[in-house]
Order: structure tokens, then sequence, then C-alpha cells
């Protein structure tokens, strides 16, 4: 499964996941392209232009789209988006699950547990 996928990010160019990361987060957030545009500065035709992968934005550009999309730039070219929300509760998940197992160690008599980075 994993040559799959590393075969279809090669074929996927990086307009095509900018303009998909774009569309993908700006119906995540229920805003339309209209609201995008005014946000970023810019014309409904152009945000248009950018989602059909015809138009490819500036650096700045880019940056005042993720900042609209409440993202980091870099997750703009991303496979996989995912709100800062969704990262800190999977963080807090694992956090939670980490010190149940390393509990459990302990309660089954490990005297000591190093967790490393």
């Amino acid at each position: 499964m994993l040559k799959f996928n590393r075969m279809v990010l090669c074929m996927t160019s990086i307009r095509e996941i900018l303009s998909l990361n774009i569309k993908k987060r700006r119906q995540i957030l229920g805003i339309s392209q209209v609201n995008l545009a005014e946000k970023v500065g810019t014309s409904t035709q152009y945000i248009g232009q950018i989602e059909q992968n015809k138009k490819f934005p500036s650096p700045e550009m880019l940056e005042r789209i993720a900042e609209a999309l409440e993202i980091d730039s870099p997750q703009l070219f991303s496979m996989e988006t995912y709100s800062k929300d969704a990262i800190q509760q999977f963080r807090g998940f694992l956090k939670e699950n980490m010190e149940k197992a390393v509990n459990d160690l302990i309660d089954k008599g490990l005297s000591e547990v190093k967790i490393l980075k």
C-alpha cells in the first residue's frame, strides 16, 4: 500500500495538491470562494482559478490564503491537511494513552521506564 501512495504522490503535481487543499479546507471551514477572496484581498475569479488548477499564487498570496484558512502555509502542500484543533486533540490522546501505558508497565513490576524522544 505504501508504494501505491508514493506513486500517487509522484503523479500528483504541487498545483493539484494546492488546489485540492485550498478547496477542501475552505469547505471544512464552511466559507465560500467569495468569503475567502474577501479575506485575502483578491477576486472570487482568482480563487476559483486557483481551485481549478489554472493559476498558481505568489508566495505572498499563499501566506494570505493559509492565514485565511487558519493553517500554516506548508499545510497547503500537504497530502493531508489537519486543523490545529485536530492536531491538539491527537496530541492529547497520545499523551493520555502514553501515560496509561507507562503506568500499566510500572504496575506490572517494571522499576524504570525511559521514554526516548
